[in-house]
């Protein structure tokens, strides 16, 4: 009885199509891996992480992990769209030591074509900060970011953020306040 009823299961993998999946073309429409389905319908809606290092080649940004999101089919290439990023928490963790001020300002932000982005930045002080100087550092990074937001696209900002580049800005114009040791996004994601 057993053995009739095994030899009755459909082997669903000889259905299944092997699909490419690319990353954005912000990110090189390069493959960044595959994946099988019995249906291209299925795909949509898949989130796919990547690190930069396997995207780019960098080695020196291994610990930035990007986020995508299957979006469209064409024939058996899988299309995706940027959804956020993050970097890893050991990473996160070797840069805040003892003395030192963690200083985290979330903010949602809009581009000038109108997309919604929740970016969180962590500022890192070189010495203990008093609270109030906190709450300033705070207070100018989520502003600096409002105004770069405002006058990038979508994928100037997110290049920029991936990149360094806006972190890099940021902490040029708020070292001024107290002295800083390290400014990096450490997180994002699309709010559609």
């Amino acid at each position: 009885m057993a053995k009739a009823r095994r030899r009755r299961v459909r082997d669903t993998w000889k259905e299944k199509e092997w699909y490419k999946i690319t990353s954005p073309k912000a990110f090189g429409e390069n493959e960044i891996g595959t994946t099988p389905s019995r249906d291209p319908e299925f795909l949509i809606g898949r989130r796919v992480d990547v690190t930069m290092r396997e995207l780019t080649g960098d080695f020196s940004k291994q610990y930035v992990k990007l986020k995508f999101q299957i979006s469209n089919i064409k024939g058996n290439i899988a299309e995706t769209k940027f959804i956020g990023h993050q970097v890893t928490t050991d990473y996160v963790r070797s840069m805040i030591r003892r003395g030192t001020s963690r200083i985290d300002a979330p903010e949602i932000v809009t581009t000038n074509d109108e997309h919604q982005i929740k970016a969180h930045v962590l500022v890192i002080t070189t010495r203990r900060a008093k609270s109030s100087q906190q709450k300033f550092i705070r207070e100018t990074v989520q502003g600096l970011l409002k105004e770069i937001a405002s006058q990038k696209s979508f994928e100037e900002l997110v290049d920029g953020i991936v990149t360094g580049k806006i972190a890099s800005e940021i902490y040029h114009k708020t070292k001024k306040i107290y002295p800083l040791k390290r400014v990096e996004t450490i997180k994002t994601k699309v709010i559609e």
